[in-house]
C-alpha cells in the first residue's frame, strides 16, 4: 500500500476475501495494512524497504510457508536481475514456489520445477503497464491485472 490513505481496489478486496492465505512480498508499509488485510484471511508476509520500522521487526526478511502441499519461498528484494532465479532457487531449496517483490513488475516464470513469481502491485504499479497480483490455486499461478 503506497502512503496517503489509499485504499484497496474493489478488485483486489474481491479476491483477497476469497483467499484460503494471503501471500504478501512485501512493502505492506503500516501495522494498520497488515492488520486490514488479515481481516479477510490469514496473512503470511515479509517485510520490505518501505516497511515502517516497527513492521520491519516483527516480519521476517524471507520465510518458507507450507500451504496444501506446496512449498512457497517468500522474500522481498531478490536483488538485481542477472542470475535473480538462481539465487532464489539456492536460497529456497525444495520450494515449488518462490514469490519476491521490490521491482513491482509481475513475472511468471516456470524454472525446473519450481514457479519464480513476482505479483507486482495492485496498488503501487510504478513501471510495471497495470496494476496486477498472483493467484495461486493448487500450485498454479494466475496473473490478474487489478483495476
Amino acid at each position: 500500500m503506497p502512503r496517503g490513505g489509499r485504499q484497496l481496489p474493489a478488485e483486489c478486496v474481491r479476491l483477497l476475501e476469497g483467499a484460503d492465505l494471503i501471500l504478501h512480498t512485501g512493502d505492506v508499509t503500516a501495522a494498520s495494512v497488515l492488520t486490514q488485510i488479515e481481516s479477510f484471511a490469514p496473512v503470511a508476509a515479509v517485510h520490505g524497504n518501505m516497511d515502517e520500522p516497527e513492521l520491519r521487526m516483527s516480519l521476517p526478511g524471507q520465510r518458507v510457508v507450507q500451504a496444501e502441499g506446496i512449498r512457497i519461498g517468500l522474500v522481498h528484494d531478490a536483488r538485481g536481475a542477472a542470475g535473480r532465479h538462481q539465487r532464489l532457487l539456492e536460497a529456497f531449496p525444495g520450494c515449488d514456489v518462490i514469490a519476491y517483490g521490490h521491482t513491482h513488475l509481475p513475472e511468471l516464470e516456470r524454472v525446473g520445477e519450481t514457479w519464480i513469481l513476482n505479483p507486482g502491485s495492485p496498488t503501487e504499479r510504478r513501471r510495471a503497464p497495470q496494476h496486477t497480483m498472483i493467484v495461486l490455486e493448487g500450485g498454479e499461478p494466475t496473473l490478474v491485472a487489478i483495476g
